[in-house]
């Protein structure tokens, strides 16, 4: 709607937020209702503890129903939080959800400011937002055809139990694997924390199920190599790898996998895609605790690809021939890294972060250890144990009635591993050295045989990926979320979705439910075979267009502007042509146009100027 055609609303409605006193602790919340009320154009301000509660809502609802606005203003938390609330309760009045405008009180303000300074930005940024409303006009939201149809990357667990239940839901799916297998790291386990079931059941059950589903393509040994298109009609094309089974990056070969196809190259026409990428374990530096410079420290992964093998008589654990009379375990080995303390990664980069599902890991194969070899003395060397999931507590009790001896270290003082030297420890070929905080900080040594680091989770190396996407990444460099709890698994890119320990660390039961989650999400949005988007997005006024293609220059988006030949008054002529579902919003053409004959639909020039208007001037007094 171009700004020659918009008029102004006389029936503004202001709804302030109180937001249980993180606004009205700060900003008098009273004062700007009255104050925003004397606004031209403003018909009703009102002010509720929660306006994204019921009651809040009504007051919204009821006010559109009874003709009393025509416009709505929500002076409350970001827009990111419940820009869709508001929306959808306008909807619900049968007006049209884009009537809508927000201003963010919390973050901007009450966060930030307080007392009087607070209370007249407060002001000043809902009059802003009076003054865009009043020239709001309503809009469509924009269908696109949608394909029922979902590819899922990375077969692992979370990809394998999302595309079961897309599957189940009627939609067709195509399962992309980059390694020979499925299963992903779970393949590498002999048995799952907290519960003991057997990860060889897990992965070939859930394997069986792909593999002999109808709807479900599976093509391993392939990776993502194009990425074209919008929400509903994406375009992936995918060729073969041509590595073959060697050993994947972390050292280890999947000893339960599942072996799938080898497609040739093609293009995959899709609706949406689940990224179950997975992640990388955390590979000591040579020389960390020993790493790679004594014979006997192995990590996690790699002690339970050795236990799994283990000879099952006598007291004592045997791994490789080798008696192991007493093993130590370390926690914390590339996770919940502090600067100062810890070095960096060869990029400068720590793993600041607590990997969630180590202590538990730890914790399982101490008892099993424990409950099989009752010969062999397990030590626990850790920081702090973080056993949050259902059944994970339980692990720290076992492994305490078990016998496992636990010592406690800080980052700054972590447990010294050496070569045995057969004086007080004995003939242990490792000898390990830690200040206990358990026994007030009593320098204790022990002679062990083995030396088993919990490592952590990294993000996965997927940076080609990301950027073939332009996929949102957090500072853990792991995949980031619209939202923790409002958006757990859409990302940025509309129609792309996220699932398992792509996005964070999580153990096998929180990856499937963030499989489910994303599946479901997938499901929805492609479910009516289109999709609507919002219609914020460049608009071309045909009679101010001269076709001088600057605003393709500037473009950001892919195929979201074109030019096109149409005819004219005068003749044939060039005039540039918006493809809306293509379309970011960025206003990069609008800039650009020397004519002004591009403007951005629910975000016109028009309505900046008349924000920046209500900024600079005074609210009317009561005369």
């Amino acid at each position: 709607m171009s700004g020659s055609r918009q008029r102004k609303s006389d029936r503004v409605g202001v709804y302030i937020c109180h937001c249980g006193g993180n606004i009205s602790d700060h900003v008098d919340v009273e004062k700007v209702r009255a104050d925003v009320e004397r606004i031209p154009g403003v018909a009703v301000a009102r002010t509720n503890m929660f306006m994204c509660s019921d009651p809040g809502q009504e007051l919204i609802i009821e006010d559109l129903r009874q003709g009393i606005v025509d416009r709505v203003v929500v002076a409350s938390c970001a827009p990111s939080l419940h820009e869709a609330t508001f929306r959808s309760a306008i909807a619900r009045a049968g007006a049209n959800p884009y009537i809508y405008e927000h201003a963010n009180i919390r973050e901007h303000v009450s966060w930030v400011l307080h007392g009087d300074k607070a209370t007249a930005k407060a002001e000043k940024l809902v009059a802003a937002a009076v003054g865009k409303a009043r020239l709001l006009e309503p809009l469509d939201p924009i269908h696109v055809e949608a394909r029922r149809h979902v590819t899922v990357i990375g077969a692992g667990i979370a990809g394998m139990t999302a595309a079961r239940l897309l599957a189940d839901r009627g939609l067709e799916v195509v399962l992309i694997e980059k390694s020979p297998y499925l299963g992903g790291h779970a393949a590498r386990l002999d048995r799952v924390a907290p519960t003991g079931e057997r990860a060889a059941d897990l992965v070939s059950e859930l394997a069986e199920a792909v593999l002999e589903h109808a709807a479900v393509t599976v093509m391993t040994s392939t990776r993502l190599a194009g990425f074209d298109g919008y929400v509903g009609n994406y375009d992936l094309r995918v060729r073969p790898v041509l590595a073959g089974p060697a050993e994947d990056r972390n050292g280890y070969v999947p000893f339960h996998g599942v072996v799938g196809g080898n497609p040739p190259e093609l293009t995959i026409k899709t609706g949406a895609v689940i990224l179950a990428t997975g992640f990388r374990s955390y590979r000591p530096r040579r020389g960390e605790y020993g790493y790679g410079d004594l014979a006997g420290v192995v990590t996690l992964p790699e002690f339970i690809r050795l236990f799994s093998a283990a000879e099952r008589s006598g007291d004592c654990l045997v791994l490789d021939g080798r008696t192991i009379r007493s093993v130590a375990m370390i926690h914390c080995v590339g996770s919940r890294q502090i600067p100062g303390i810890h070095e960096e990664d060869g990029d400068g980069r720590l793993n600041e972060y607590c990997s969630r599902t180590c202590c538990s890991a730890v914790l399982h194969a101490a008892c099993r250890i424990r409950e099989l070899f009752a010969g062999t003395r397990v030590h626990d060397l850790y920081r702090d144990i973080r056993t949050y999931g259902r059944g994970q507590e339980e692990l720290y009790e076992r492994a305490s009635k078990s016998g496992v001896l636990f010592h406690r270290f800080t980052a700054e003082a972590p447990p010294l591993v050496e070569p045995g030297d057969g004086g007080e420890t004995g003939d242990f070929p490792l000898r390990l050295t830690v200040r206990d905080g358990l026994t007030f900080g009593e320098e204790v040594r022990m002679g062990v045989d083995l030396v088993v680091l919990a490592t952590g989770m990294e993000a996965g190396d997927i940076d080609e990926l990301v950027a073939m996407m332009k996929l949102p990444v957090g500072t853990d460099r792991f995949l980031q979320e619209v939202h923790p709890k409002l958006a757990p698994v859409e990302t940025s890119v509309a129609g792309v979705f996220l699932a398992g320990t792509a996005q964070a660390p999580m153990t096998i039961g929180e990856a499937c439910n963030g499989a489910a989650a994303a599946a479901v999400k997938a499901a929805s949005l492609l479910g009516r075979g289109y999709v609507e988007l919002d219609p914020f997005v460049a608009d071309v006024d045909p009679a101010l267009c001269r076709g001088t293609g600057d605003c393709l220059q500037a473009c950001l988006a892919d195929g979201a502007l074109e030019m096109v030949e149409v005819e004219t008054e005068e003749g044939a002529a060039r005039q540039a042509r918006v493809i809306a579902a293509r379309c970011l919003g960025c206003g990069a053409c609008v800039a650009v146009c020397p004519t002004g004959a591009i403007d951005l639909k629910g975000w016109s020039l028009k309505q900046y100027e008349a924000m920046v208007d209500m900024i600079v001037a005074d609210i009317p007094d009561n005369a």
